[in-house]
């Protein structure tokens, strides 16, 4: 069962009614433990806020409802009591997967007595994290069945577009779904905010430059806070979210010198004493004003918010609701604002509102079948208990074909009926499940030698390359030297005034088309693809106003990725119709992939820097000039299948985003890329708008049918 309603409409209390009614009325397990629960929540945060709310329901129980929280944090002296005597454990996909599962047989009266599994916010399960946490409840339900027991799971979802089919691909079951959603709740006001353009600026390219979205945010969270209104401000970065608190606090100095006080930033990395502490001066009142990452996105319960300030277009509109139903949670009238980026999903956004307000949220995009995540869990699951052939339905179709393949490379070895683990280490370790596999790279302080943190190895590239700007829990660090052999970044503290962007230059070849429909003469084509990819330099962006001080090239070696691609191409007829010359058709083509790319998370739950894209006026395997976009995860993450599927609503809307654009030539609301390795040369805005107007007027009035995905088991 999924319940996929509102923001506060009472999902928590809809699972722990039955869950804790069957804990407290202590239905006898074989092993009389009693019956278990378990509890997964995507951060440590909501699982710790959730034992409380476990705690004060089940108070009158007294001794019925054992909660507790075990993850990363838990100390050793209290694990054991968790596993023997804890019956209703909170605890989060990470550590299912590393401590839980590897260890099943110390958990075995637990897992045994198991009758409900509870999967908190499932609609942050997407792309490829969702696809490993897909995998890790298949090895869930396989160990559970192999001790007699067959839990009954709930999760509970902000809305999204069919959520029972979503569900129903994260656990591998059939889900029925509740959407229904009569909760009580007033009125939201919800403004769309353009920043202006920057008169006396330019940017790259002579573009017009806009105000910051960080610096529009920092003056309507000083205006909210002089009148009084608890407002809590959403902001991407750890970074904006420090820079928006301290430039409020800095005019409101001006104003009244008891104000700046009443202001303060709240983001992962704080002590977990503090972010309690601001939630509960927050919910007193005693904090006017609040500027947050998404660590107060997810099932934080702070009511008797007045208004919520959104600093750009957080990627789905699941994360846009979930965040402006912050406000108003006591039933009172509320105020949102969305505050739109110079980027062309948010430019695109403001000018057309019926894409917000008339339109379901998005579905949850994941590929459990994707090789690349069910590779480490086959062997995960293998180290756990030896595969059967009966395990092949469980695991899905491509299971069949990669046992022979990890038997090959002696990951796995086939003796009479089933397949086993053969090494010494952890399976588990194969793969981190948030990451995007290889090996991580550590981020060390030079001067002290102190690890700082890790950074995905498929990353690295882009995020620490040498005089990159860092940041770690509030602090900023300039990337010193990049070791690409020990997987290490040199950092030293520093403060510069800018923040840096990678920029890179990509070839793509096609491995296999696997399926493909005509638009006119045009083509639309979904199938795997080698990307080719090197990072060649950086930009620095001044901090307020994003314009550009400088380039440095970068000397990195190219990285090939295997992944999943949606393309179309045009005729020469498109092209004189389209009144696209040879002179243009270069620039029209990488415009329109540009705006293509900053427009898909629209329609897939993907943020622009999951995906890539290439423009190509002849490509050697299409001979035709060609538009390519593609998930920037190995074996794919479902963005490109999605977008597939959507094509006609998705090219429509990137048409529509170039040509309301207000600019001449092109900026970065529109066709300009900030990660674009050829400096966003060459660019045509116009000549991309009659091409796509000439593309999408022979488009199927039907959506194409996507590659049909795997049966449920």
């Amino acid at each position: 069962m999924v319940v996929a309603t509102g923001t506060a409409s009472g999902k928590s209390l809809a699972y722990l009614a039955p869950v804790l009614s069957a804990l407290a009325d202590g239905a006898e397990a074989p092993n009389g433990r009693g019956a278990t629960a378990l509890y997964l929540a995507p951060t440590k945060a909501l699982a710790a806020d959730q034992r409380r709310a476990v705690r004060d329901l089940a108070a009158p129980l007294g001794n019925a409802v054992r909660p507790a929280v075990y993850d990363g944090d838990t100390p050793v002296e209290e694990r054991e009591w968790v596993r023997q005597y804890a019956n209703y454990v909170l605890t989060n996909p990470d550590m299912l997967h590393r401590g839980i599962l590897p260890a099943h047989p110390r958990w075995s009266s637990f897992l045994r007595a198991l009758r409900y599994v509870v999967i908190d916010e499932c609609h942050t399960y997407r792309g490829v994290f969702g696809s490993h946490v897909a995998q890790v409840l298949r090895r869930l339900r396989r160990l559970c069945a192999r001790y007699g027991a067959e839990p009954v799971f709930l999760l509970a979802s902000a809305t999204a577009s069919d959520p029972a089919a979503a569900a129903s691909r994260l656990t591998g079951v059939r889900v029925i779904e509740i959407t229904d959603d009569a909760s009580p709740r007033g009125e939201v006001v919800f403004a769309l905010w353009e920043p202006p353009l920057l008169t006396e600026l330019r940017g790259e390219k002579g573009a017009p430059v806009r105000r910051t979205a960080t610096a529009e945010t920092a003056d309507l969270l000083t205006d909210l806070v002089v009148q009084g209104v608890r407002t809590v401000a959403f902001v991407r970065s750890r970074r904006g979210a420090e820079l928006i608190s301290v430039i409020t606090q800095e005019r409101l100095a001006s104003v009244d010198r008891s104000l700046p006080r009443r202001v303060a930033a709240y983001r992962g990395g704080y002590l977990p004493e503090e972010r309690r502490a601001l939630e509960r001066a927050l919910h007193s009142g005693e904090l006017l004003g609040l500027a947050a990452t998404t660590a107060l996105e997810l099932g934080v319960d702070v009511s008797g918010l007045d208004a919520v300030l959104i600093t750009g277009y957080p990627g789905t509109r699941a994360s846009l609701w979930q965040q402006a139903g912050r406000a108003g949670r006591s039933g009172q009238g509320a105020l949102a604002v969305l505050i739109a980026r110079d980027d062309p999903l948010d430019t695109y956004l403001v000018h057309h509102p019926e894409a917000l307000f008339q339109r379901p949220v998005e579905a949850t995009v994941l590929d459990p079948d994707n090789p690349y995540v069910l590779a480490p869990h086959l062997c995960a699951a293998a180290a756990e208990l030896p595969l059967t052939d009966a395990d092949l339905e469980l695991f899905g179709p491509a299971t069949e074909d990669l046992l022979p393949q990890l038997e090959a490379a002696k990951l796995l070895r086939r003796r009479a009926t089933a397949w086993h683990w053969t090494r010494r280490e952890r399976a588990s370790d194969l793969t981190d499940i948030r990451g995007g596999g290889g090996r991580p790279v550590q981020i060390v302080e030079a001067s002290t030698g102190r690890l700082l943190g890790t950074v995905d190895e498929s990353a690295a590239h882009t995020a620490v390359h040498e005089g990159a700007v860092h940041l770690h829990q509030g602090r900023t660090y300039l990337v010193q030297h990049l070791d690409l052999e020990d997987s290490v970044a040199l950092v030293e503290q520093a403060d510069p005034p800018f923040s840096t962007t990678a920029r890179d230059t990509t070839s793509i070849s096609v491995l296999e088309t696997e399926t493909e429909i005509p638009w006119g003469s045009a083509r639309l084509c979904f199938g795997s693809v080698e990307v080719t990819n090197q990072v060649v330099s950086y930009l620095r962006r001044k901090l307020i106003t994003g314009e550009v001080l400088g380039e440095a090239k970068l000397d990195l070696p190219p990285r090939t990725l295997r992944t999943r691609a949606v393309w179309w191409t045009v005729t020469e007829d498109h092209l004189d119709e389209a009144r696209i010359s040879p002179e243009i058709l270069g620039g029209a083509l990488h415009a329109a992939e540009h705006a293509s790319i900053g427009m898909l998370p629209l329609f897939a739950t993907c943020d622009r820097w999951d995906i890539g894209g290439v423009s190509v006026p002849l490509h050697p395997d299409t001979l035709l000039p060609t538009v390519f976009v593609y998930d920037g995860h190995p074996g794919g993450a479902g963005f490109a299948e999605r977008a597939f599927s959507t094509a006609r609503a998705w090219l429509t809307a990137t048409r529509d985003a170039i040509a309301a654009c207000e600019c001449e030539a092109g900026c970065p609301s529109c066709i300009q890329s900030p990660k674009c390795g050829n400096g966003n040369e060459p660019l045509h805005k116009r000549g991309a708008v009659r091409l796509l107007t000439r593309l999408l007027a022979e488009s199927p009035a039907t959506p194409p049918t996507p590659p049909a995905p795997p049966p449920e088991t």
